[in-house]
């Protein structure tokens, strides 16, 4: 059997556990989800700071380091799960209105959905120009850019973009998680670049 899908199996039927952070104190009770405000967790991050770096898998359960992108402008759309509606438009509108337009850039997508569920997604959306990234293994990103959401076991929706060096340049912290970004100010951002 494959390795990666005796990973997986090993994943779903392990029982999940408790994630133990504290919470982010720079995005405390910004964050909404059906008018009551969400807790999120991990380290908070600003614009003008270094990026920290995280892991995650790709469609095939092999790690991804923010590093991997070395020396390339990074937009990371992140959100809650592909299978919803908001989120499935935002990475459809980063793949078909943003992708083609600013081939210098990295473009990642970013849930805490299992790693078949985006590549199943991706395939049926014709989503080819955004890379999805899972954070369900480790939870690394979301620890490391204060997004996970306590008691869900999701990333809040967000978007951020990092120069070359990885610096964080621009930072939007969706506020109702049934919305989507603000893309025109994504554009402003990426055109300054």
């Amino acid at each position: 059997m494959n390795k990666a899908v005796i990973f997986a199996l090993t994943l779903i039927s392990t029982p999940l556990f408790a994630i133990d952070l504290s919470e982010n104190q720079i995005d405390n009770a910004k964050v909404s989800a059906n008018g009551k405000h969400v807790t999120l967790l991990g380290n908070g991050v600003e614009v003008g700071q270094k990026a920290p770096n995280f892991k995650v898998v790709d469609d095939s359960f092999v790690p991804v380091t923010l590093d991997s992108f070395s020396g390339k402008a990074v937009l990371i759309s992140v959100v809650p799960s592909l299978d919803t509606g908001i989120c499935s438009l935002q990475t459809k509108h980063f793949n078909e209105k943003v992708a083609g337009e600013y081939k210098d850039v990295v473009m990642l997508t970013i849930s805490a959905d299992l790693p078949f569920a985006q590549k199943r997604f991706c395939q049926a959306q014709n989503i080819d120009k955004v890379q999805t990234l899972s954070d369900s293994v480790w939870h690394d990103f979301g620890k490391n850019y204060g997004l996970y959401i306590k008691d869900m076991g999701l990333l809040s929706r967000a978007v951020f973009i990092l120069n070359k060096e990885h610096q964080i340049v621009y930072k939007q912290l969706v506020e109702d998680l049934a919305t989507e970004p603000n893309y025109d100010n994504v554009i402003t951002n990426l055109k300054a670049l």
